[in-house]
């Protein structure tokens, strides 16, 4: 790979290639620290940002980060790239692609075209040349919609996954999580149960009260309990109702494997879903991280961010339904506190949708990182802005399975209330129904599950 060069002060600073510009580029987090591939100084990641701007688009398809043989996700990226709707922005540099993102003439269906022929190697270099203001400005112009019960990410809505976790799965806690959850009008993306036990038997059982809930009372919504990709196939073939398949993913094929999974199982676990005939298209549940290849040491001494944006591009050619970015949940050694937390965010929501995702965000952070509620307050109102299609609903904002901080019920009313959004069309419906009908949704499910149920 060729080295590349730029003077700042009279100083002239030289670059190995085109992962040690993007490296050296991205403001200052942690993890890039741990993995010693962060700039050393505030002038060397300016000198490095200039030096990005100045490189032509085309020279992130001559210089794949991780040689093509060596890694699936890279193979991946580069075999599903579209060069017919790359050739409109051909002709740009980086610096001049974050103008034409920001030009007011550059819209959703502008962007939208181009989308399939962006690597995320390109988009990861773009945002690290924004400021905040910029990523919520070109992000809140795409719109990315999809469609199981519910359809989500459409302007003017905000979903909501309800997340009633329970540190030894009862049952009975998980039902009455989930009906204060809907009660406050979260649900809509997805009811996700992370089950504390990754066992094939728990799991058919969560998946099957979350199914008899959801058509006893007609909920348009779907959705997931989020244990391992190869349990929920057998759950499948076992005839278990599964309506989204989750897995979490990452940028490099190493990292990928440390998870237990490749292209070919998802593939396979796609697939299987389809059959069920529960969901015409988008049936995949993608959660990823920034930090996770270099906690699994399958980095390549490639930056953070940049291989959250692979992470991105891999997801893609499975149409996920919905896709979440867990920004603060692996801790400090990677994103240090809440200035790093909330920039982090921000990229990964404008990242996905430059990509053609349909971006959520599990706005938290853990108990030892230098960040509180205020902080995820204000990433919660950043990205209701910048058009983030949905957000976590845990009671209280604490997880107490997981035991991290997360956002609450009331925090789901207040960014709706505060940005005037709705839940999902077919959801808003639903609660109106529920509320004219039945007295209120506590007294339906006071009738809703037969005698012996939890």
């Amino acid at each position: 790979m060729a080295a590349y060069r730029t003077t700042l002060s009279h100083r002239n600073y030289v670059f190995q290639n085109l992962g040690d510009v993007l490296a050296k580029a991205s403001p200052l987090r942690s993890g890039d620290v741990l993995a010693g591939v962060a700039a050393q100084s505030e002038e060397e990641r300016v000198a490095s940002q200039l030096a990005l701007s100045e490189i032509p688009l085309k020279d992130f398809l001559k210089s794949p980060l991780i040689p093509y043989e060596n890694d699936e996700v890279t193979r991946i990226l580069y075999d599903s790239w579209d060069e017919e709707a790359f050739h409109t922005i051909s002709h740009l540099t980086v610096g001049e692609f974050r103008e034409f993102l920001l030009d007011q003439k550059t819209n959703h269906d502008t962007i939208r075209k181009i989308s399939p022929g962006l690597i995320p190697e390109m988009v990861a270099g773009v945002s690290k040349l924004m400021r905040n203001q910029d990523l919520i400005s070109v992000a809140r112009k795409v719109e990315v919609i999809t469609k199981f019960r519910s359809t989500v990410g459409k302007k003017g809505h905000l979903s909501v996954r309800l997340q009633p976790n329970h540190p030894t799965d009862d049952l009975k806690a998980i039902m009455a999580v989930i009906l204060d959850g809907l009660s406050y009008g979260c649900g809509d993306a997805v009811i996700g149960i992370n089950p504390a036990t990754d066992s094939l038997e728990r799991m058919t059982e969560l998946q099957k009260l979350l199914s008899h809930l959801i058509e006893s009372l007609s909920i348009p919504t779907q959705s997931c309990v989020l244990g391992h990709v190869t349990h929920q196939i057998k759950a499948i073939e076992g005839g278990s109702p599964v309506d989204l398949v989750f897995q979490s993913i990452a940028g490099t094929q190493l990292t990928n494997e440390s998870f237990g999974v490749n292209a070919q199982i998802l593939q396979e676990a796609q697939e299987a879903a389809l059959s069920l005939k529960r969901g015409e298209r988008e049936v995949m549940y993608f959660e990823t991280g920034q930090g996770s290849c270099l906690s699994a040491q399958g980095h390549w001494r490639i930056d953070q961010q940049t291989l959250e944006a692979r992470a991105y591009g891999f997801a893609r050619v499975f149409h996920p339904f919905l896709i979440n970015s867990v920004v603060g949940f692996i801790g400090p050694e990677y994103l240090y506190d809440s200035k790093q937390i909330i920039r982090a965010g921000l990229e990964d929501h404008f990242c996905g949708k430059l990509l053609g995702l349909p971006m959520g965000c599990d706005v938290c952070y853990t108990n030892h990182a230098e960040a509180d509620q205020d902080d995820m307050d204000n990433l919660l109102t950043l990205l209701g802005v910048a058009g983030c299609n949905y957000f976590m609903g845990v009671p209280g904002a604490d997880d107490i399975m997981l035991n991290y901080q997360s956002t609450s019920f009331h925090d789901a009313c207040y960014v709706r209330d505060a940005l005037g959004l709705k839940p999902s069309p077919e959801f808003e419906l639903w609660l109106e129904k529920m509320k004219s009908e039945n007295n209120g949704l506590l007294k339906a499910a006071s009738r809703l599950l037969p005698k012996g149920s939890p």
